[in-house]
């Protein structure tokens, strides 16, 4: 332990510089007051002082595991309550730049940072079957005038749980009468969580790749699935030169209630608790257009959890977490159960392939006895149609 120790501080031998110059130097704008250790949900099921660590990086010093520096999901519920304003994903961020360059990233990543940077995704499959979520669909590749591309995300398109979102998305699109298409094997991971765990460089490539697709097909607006997706083409895709309206589904299903363009057949008259992902809440302030479409079907019950909107509790799936093992007893999922349990839901609804996947995990290892369901907002949508 202690000559991997050495190992870390040595990495930072040049102290606050090295954290500068991977966009940390915000780091001496905290004062100690430990509200983000406070805030971090962690402490609920750990013990985990990110005020600690702070501390440390102030003085270009990492005396923890490398590990630690990767617990950060990237909630935000720290930033958003700071007094000071310190942005402490980022600094998270440039202490995981600097490991990553120095080759100290967790074992746990290496597999998906791999995967990425040889298949584009990183899931460890091949490109030509990211379509296979469109089997039977009839879904067209995008081309020149196209309305709409639809940017399923990896986990949509390839984690078998998560494909439903996809498809479930496609039959809502195609029950509107929208017109969209998708690029298929030649679309990559956005790259947002490669960027949130450090290695940017590999995100700059994936991003480079996506936007010269987007261009060369002529694409102006673009759906997402992912909450991740959605944040990153919004707001990293523009300093790299992608410029593109960006929209969810959630608000665009929103949208097409508002003009008359979704009708619902069947009643699905169920009590359903809306949990807020966190880069789709408290990252980008939408609240209400997921709400709205759930109250939209017929016979829907729409009943609030604790822990909602701006301090909704994480699924524990951002920043490369989703790639990284949380054991039994450390998931913020189980909580979030408990609180869906608490108000007698009958659906956890959620609007994000991470939350959807990591609350199945904990839902198929409490045994529910059926009592409680995890769905996406879309799959209800679809069901309803």
């Amino acid at each position: 332990m202690r000559k991997r120790t050495n190992q870390l501080v040595n990495i930072f031998k040049e102290g606050i510089e090295a954290l500068a110059d991977a966009g940390g130097s915000d780091v001496k704008l905290c004062f100690q007051c430990s509200l983000c250790t406070s805030s971090c949900p962690w402490n609920s099921v750990r013990t985990f002082v990110l005020r600690r660590m702070l501390r440390q990086a102030q003085f270009g010093l990492v005396e923890l595991e490398s590990e630690d520096w990767w617990r950060c999901m990237t909630c935000g519920l720290c930033t958003s309550r700071c007094p000071r304003g310190v942005p402490i994903m980022d600094i998270q961020r440039a202490v995981r730049k600097v490991l990553v360059v120095s080759g100290m990233e967790p074992a746990s990543l290496h597999s998906a940072l791999a995967s990425l940077a040889s298949l584009g995704n990183p899931w460890s499959q091949p490109a030509e079957k990211r379509t296979d979520w469109t089997e039977s669909l009839e879904v067209k590749y995008f081309s020149q005038g196209t309305e709409l591309l639809y940017f399923p995300c990896c986990t949509s398109a390839y984690d078998p749980r998560a494909r439903n979102i996809a498809r479930s998305t496609a039959r809502i699109l195609k029950a509107a009468g929208a017109d969209f298409g998708i690029l298929g094997e030649s679309e990559v991971c956005c790259g947002e969580s490669a960027r949130k765990a450090g290695s940017e460089e590999l995100f700059q490539n994936l991003a480079g790749t996506n936007i010269k697709s987007f261009k060369d097909r002529g694409v102006a607006r673009i759906l997402t699935s992912s909450p991740h997706c959605y944040h990153s083409l919004r707001n990293d895709y523009p300093s790299l030169g992608g410029r593109f309206e960006v929209v969810h589904i959630t608000e665009y299903m929103d949208e097409l209630l508002a003009r008359g363009k979704l009708k619902f057949s069947n009643v699905i008259k169920t009590r359903v608790a809306y949990h807020d992902p966190c880069y789709l809440g408290r990252h980008s302030g939408v609240y209400d257009a997921p709400r709205n479409v759930l109250r939209s079907i017929p016979g829907v019950e729409l009943v609030e959890m604790p822990d909602n909107r701006q301090t909704a509790l994480c699924c524990g799936g951002g920043g490369g977490r989703i790639w990284q093992e949380s054991k039994k007893g450390e998931r913020f999922t189980d909580l979030r159960m408990d609180q869906a349990r608490g108000v007698a839901a009958q659906v956890m609804a959620t609007a994000c392939p991470y939350c959807l996947i990591n609350f199945e995990a904990s839902h198929d290892e409490s045994c529910d006895d059926g009592a409680l369901q995890v769905k996406d907002v879309t799959e209800l949508v679809a069901e309803a149609l």
